[in-house]
């Protein structure tokens, strides 16, 4: 744990994954068949993670391609506007397209309808992530859904080399989106190697379930990965709350309950909100109740970026809770 402590201090993160557009039935509560308007927003789980960061007062830089054209722009415009370093972004021209999604703000039976076909993050290639100087870097953070298909798949265990050679820390978040793979035992196996070269894995009770086998095992599964080297592992478990393993103890952590408003994005939030913490010297514990902390608001606003904390909003809502 001592260069988890030694590393994470130098409060700059790469978060390697997609980016895209959201666009929210508006008024809250309408269906989607039912709108006659939309509110945008970026989405995506890396872009969602680094303005987290970015919110709560840490250096972030997303790491990732966009379309050549207004969607991309848009992305990198809004990224811009939250303080993320866009510097690490490639448009790539042809028929890439970044991710849309169209969704509704509705707690319970919520509809997202998904556009991903040629998704533009996919290309990101070995050039890419060679251009990234990590000498700076407390941590490279990798979501799963970059490791489903190539060229992102080799770039992404490239960039786990080239971080971990600098001795930049690496996050993985198993981030597992079924859609995006061509079947669940591909991304069980390569996402289990993207495990053993990672310092920090988090994931939720099924993900975990996946890379072990059954979804019994799973908790098993996140425990052992820190005896093979992970400095620490946290196994989500939804309303449950979530339990944080490392190589000499693990502990519990509730769930900060609030009136959801929608249920995407807790877990980009959770990520983005627990390495804040860790960056800003809180202790392991206070630093996993501020991931759930920044979890709750997301899922209690509008939108995932609009909706994620700045480090006033968020250490207000701890202190009423």
């Amino acid at each position: 744990m001592q260069r988890l402590w030694q590393r994470i201090k130098l409060n700059q993160f790469v978060v390697l994954g997609r980016v895209g557009m959201d666009l929210y039935a508006d008024p809250p509560g309408t269906r989607i068949e039912q709108a006659q308007r939309y509110t945008s927003a970026i989405g995506g789980s890396a872009g969602n993670i680094a303005v987290a960061l970015a919110r709560q007062d840490v250096g972030a830089a997303l790491l990732t391609c966009v379309s050549d054209d207004p969607i991309g722009r848009y992305c990198v415009a809004e990224l811009t506007r939250y303080g993320v370093d866009t510097r690490y972004l490639r448009a790539t021209a042809g028929e890439a397209r970044n991710s849309l999604a169209v969704v509704e703000t509705i707690a319970s039976n919520c509809q997202s309808v998904l556009y991903r076909n040629g998704a533009a993050d996919f290309c990101l290639c070995d050039t890419d992530v060679a251009a990234v100087d990590y000498s700076g870097v407390a941590a490279l953070v990798v979501t799963g859904t970059a490791l489903a298909c190539e060229p992102s798949r080799h770039a992404s265990f490239g960039a786990m080399a080239q971080a971990r050679m600098a001795g930049a820390l690496v996050v993985l978040d198993i981030d597992y989106r079924a859609y995006s793979w061509t079947s669940p035992a591909e991304a069980a196996l390569i996402c289990r190697q993207a495990c053993a070269a990672s310092d920090i894995i988090v994931g939720n009770d099924d993900e975990f379930g996946l890379l072990a086998g059954s979804h019994e095992n799973g908790k098993a599964y996140a425990k052992s990965l820190t005896y093979h080297g992970a400095l620490l592992s946290i196994y989500k478990r939804g309303a449950a709350g979530s339990i944080t393993f490392t190589p000499d103890y693990s502990f519990e952590t509730g769930i900060f309950s609030v009136t959801a408003r929608k249920p995407m994005g807790a877990g980009d939030g959770f990520m983005g909100g627990l390495l804040a913490g860790l960056a800003q010297g809180h202790t392991l514990e206070t630093s996993v109740r501020r991931g759930a902390a920044t979890a709750a608001l997301i899922v209690a606003g509008i939108g995932c970026a609009p909706a994620s904390p700045d480090t006033a909003a968020l250490d207000h809502f701890i202190s009423q809770y």
